[in-house]
C-alpha cells in the first residue's frame, strides 16, 4: 500500500465548537498521523484563493464567508491511502447522507457546515498542501 499524505482542515463550525480534537482521533483512530498543524484565520484573498476551482459556481461567495468567519485548523495526514483513507473517515458532504460513525453523521451541521474538507486526489492533496505549508513545516 501506497503512504500518501493529504490536507485536512477543520473549519469554522468545528472550531468554534471546540471539537478539534475529537475530529483528530477520529482520523488518527483510523491510522492516520498528524504530521503538520497550524490554526490560522484565513484571510478573504486566501480563502478565494483556496477555493478558486469553485469561483464559478453559485455557491463561491458563502463558502469564502464561512470560511473566514472563524479560525480553522489546516493539517497533513499520512498513512496508508491517506486521500481515501481521509475521505471514508469525513463521510458524505451532506451529514444526511453520511455513514455513522464519520466525522461528518457525528458533527456536521449542514451540507455547508460539516466540518471538515479533505483533499479529492493526490495531485490535489499535493497543490492544497502547498498552499498552507513549505516542506520544512511538515515533519513525519
Amino acid at each position: 500500500m501506497a503512504i500518501e499524505r493529504t490536507l485536512s482542515i477543520i473549519k469554522p463550525d468545528a472550531t468554534e465548537r471546540n471539537i478539534t480534537g475529537k475530529i483528530n482521533a477520529m482520523f488518527e483512530d483510523a491510522g492516520l498521523r498528524i504530521v503538520a498543524q497550524r490554526r490560522i484565520r484565513l484571510s478573504r484573498e486566501q480563502a478565494e484563493a483556496f477555493y478558486d476551482v469553485h469561483k464559478e459556481r453559485s455557491f463561491f461567495g458563502e463558502l469564502v464567508d464561512y470560511m473566514i468567519s472563524g479560525p480553522v485548523v489546516a493539517q497533513v495526514l499520512e498513512g496508508e491511502n491517506a486521500v481515501l483513507a481521509h475521505r471514508t473517515v469525513m463521510g458524505a458532504t451532506n451529514p444526511a447522507q453520511a455513514d455513522e460513525g464519520t466525522v461528518r453523521k457525528e458533527f456536521a451541521l449542514n451540507v455547508q457546515e460539516n466540518s471538515v474538507h479533505g483533499s479529492d486526489s493526490v495531485e490535489n492533496a499535493a497543490k492544497e498542501i502547498s498552499f498552507f505549508f513549505s516542506d520544512a513545516e511538515i515533519v513525519g
